[in-house]
């Protein structure tokens, strides 16, 4: 089962303990541990809750980015909104090219 090594990251960025962080979430310190240390499985609606405790996005609690903050819309810029739109519009074959276009520009 996967660790949240995350979990604890952000704990202990904000000072709190397993007991006094379990007390926000309303469920026992042994629970909380448990998902913590990768025991057990972390339901989706108290990974959403830690998410937006921490405010930070569910793929940086999972690991899936080391980028800590959500992205809204009042964040991005006119063009930023713009390519998410165009982005929409292509089929998946065409969204597979732009993120490997993406990828090589950004390697330049």
């Amino acid at each position: 089962m996967a660790r949240y090594r995350r979990l604890r990251d952000l704990r202990e960025d904000n000072d709190l303990t397993q007991k006094a962080l379990a007390e926000k979430l309303f469920m026992q310190t042994t629970q909380y541990r448990r998902y913590e240390s990768g025991e057990r499985p972390i339901a989706l609606e108290t990974a959403i809750e830690l998410a937006n405790f921490y405010d930070v996005s569910l793929d940086y609690i999972a690991g899936l980015t080391d980028h800590n903050n959500k992205i809204e819309s009042k964040d991005l810029g006119s063009e930023e909104k713009l390519l998410i739109t165009l982005y929409r519009k292509l089929n998946d074959t065409d969204k597979k090219r732009i993120i490997e276009r993406a990828m090589a520009l950004s390697e330049k």
